[in-house]
């Protein structure tokens, strides 16, 4: 393979200076998925597919700009990774939610994770005869579900209603759920490798280590409470909680475990003892560059060339075949998992029909899970993993969007008539009714004011970083900077409160 104009440079720089090498790496690697981003969002393509895409072709495979060493120095991101989207999904477990939603929910999400993951399975190991250790593993991956795409759709269309409602919590446990089976599948898939006999244990191990990890993580999270008492500032409760989450991954990597199931843990045992969700929205704005920098760097990862050959490791077919069966069959089983998991929690038909349509995308939480499948298989074996679960996932983030759009539509959660899209009130204060052309002017008038406020409004994860930027400085300066009063102005005439 040739090597490029670019890679020689940054080499010679990783031979003068190692350092240099590595920030002028990582500088490409943020700046051109920056730039991805402005092609896919023309696109309406979520920014995941932009950071895979942008991975793919400054790697080994295309473009060829980033040294492989500083490649293979980074493969601790995607602990650091998973560690971020499974404290954040901890949030959504509420005791109060959980009470509310009941058993139903709980029931759908095992339905359609599990029969995904069985279909996957069975195809895979009884039709295409792959090995029994890789199949294992690349079926419990099947049951992750990424909810970014579905929700981008939800918020671009202003969909509402019990399908809606249906939709998020799924979504909230999907990856739950998956987490659980690839912890124990990824157990069964290391033991088998290893020439062990197949026992009971194998499969009753991996449970109890989980629960042990589980059990950590929640003493992990009543850490979090003592360390973070009311009068913390906010700066310093960014500090602590990124310390904790960073040791918790540190003990799991000495041990060997996966730490994905204990921060989601810590997650839900911090906000059912706080009910702090600002710290989640601190969080959730300070992960962008850390995910960028973990999705670009499993898209440099992706290797072409196996996509295209054959496996031995794995059987005798293809992995381009293997991808394209697996991207089939995990939207069938996604889609007749939640169907029959609807019927047995009696909803709706229209809820039944096109859940499953809305399930079809995956990416953060299935990648992360590849990749640290692929450390623990290693070898061909890992490598080829991971490359169906990356070339797979490009597919899905293409198709997702539309899909949820399709499912959100025929289930009837939002219109393209006005008279349902805004209401209005027909009748006066007086009590005439009025005309057409007074409710007409009456509907436009409340989404001119919708558009206005959305333009102005921050995102609540925006609005929490601004605030402990702000505090910090007054902790500096001991007031308002000139510079800082445009933030606090914004605040106040939002109704916020200091």
């Amino acid at each position: 393979m040739k090597t490029s104009y670019i890679e020689k440079l940054f080499s010679g720089m990783a031979e003068n200076g190692e350092v240099a090498g590595i920030i002028l790496s990582i500088t490409a690697m943020l700046f051109l998925g920056f730039l991805m981003t402005r092609l896919t969002k023309r696109l309406r393509l979520p920014n995941v597919t932009a950071y895979i895409v942008t991975g793919i072709l400054i790697g080994p495979y295309c473009l060829n700009l980033i040294p492989s060493g500083v490649v293979d120095g980074m493969s601790f991101l995607s602990d650091i990774a998973l560690a971020f989207i499974a404290f954040s999904t901890g949030e959504f477990f509420r005791m109060e939610t959980i009470r509310k939603n009941g058993i139903r929910v709980v029931i759908i999400t095992v339905m359609e994770a599990c029969l995904s993951s069985l279909l996957v399975f069975a195809v895979t190991f009884g039709v295409l005869r792959i090995s029994l250790p890789f199949s294992i593993v690349l079926a419990a991956l099947a049951s992750a579900t990424a909810p970014a795409s579905t929700m981008m759709t939800i918020r671009q269309t202003g969909a509402k209603g019990d399908f809606v409602n249906t939709l998020l919590q799924v979504v909230a446990l999907d990856d739950v759920v998956g987490l659980i089976l690839y912890s124990v599948a990824i157990s069964i898939a290391v033991a088998v490798s290893s020439g062990a006999q197949f026992q009971l244990g194998n499969v009753i191990r991996p449970l109890f280590i989980n629960v042990g990890v589980f059990g950590l993580g929640g003493l992990f999270g009543v850490l979090m409470k003592l360390f973070m008492p009311n009068g913390r500032s906010t700066d310093n409760r960014l500090i602590i909680s990124i310390a904790l989450l960073f040791g918790f991954c540190g003990i799991c990597a000495i041990l060997g475990i996966s730490p994905l199931l204990g921060c989601m843990s810590m997650g839900t045992v911090y906000i059912n003892i706080t009910d702090d969700d600002r710290l989640f929205m601190q969080l959730n704005y300070f992960t962008p560059p850390i995910l960028l920098l973990f999705f670009v760097r499993s898209g440099v990862a992706f290797n072409l060339n196996a996509l295209v050959g054959s496996s031995n490791p794995i059987g005798r077919v293809s992995l381009l075949t293997v991808g394209v069966v697996y991207f089939i069959t995990r939207i069938a089983g996604k889609y007749a998992g939640s169907f029959l998991g609807c019927m047995l929690a009696k909803k709706e038909r229209r809820v039944r029909d096109y859940l499953g349509l809305a399930l079809v995308p995956q990416a953060g939480v299935a990648i992360g899970l590849a990749m640290l499948g692929a450390r623990t298989l290693g070898g061909e074996t890992g490598e080829a993993l991971l490359t169906i679960i990356l070339a797979s996932s490009v597919l899905y983030e293409l198709i997702g969007p539309a899909c949820a759009k399709a499912s959100l539509y025929l289930s009837g959660s939002y219109s393209h008539k006005l008279e349902e899209l805004v209401e209005a009130e027909e009748i006066t204060e007086d009590g005439r009714k009025k005309t057409e052309a007074e409710l007409l002017i009456e509907r436009i008038g409340k989404i001119q004011e919708e558009l206005n406020r959305s333009r102005q409004e921050l995102s609540g994860e925006e609005q929490a970083f601004l605030d402990a930027a702000e505090e910090q400085r007054m902790a500096l300066y001991g007031t308002y900077r000139p510079d800082n009063l445009l933030v606090h102005n914004r605040h106040m005439m939002q109704g916020g409160k200091r």
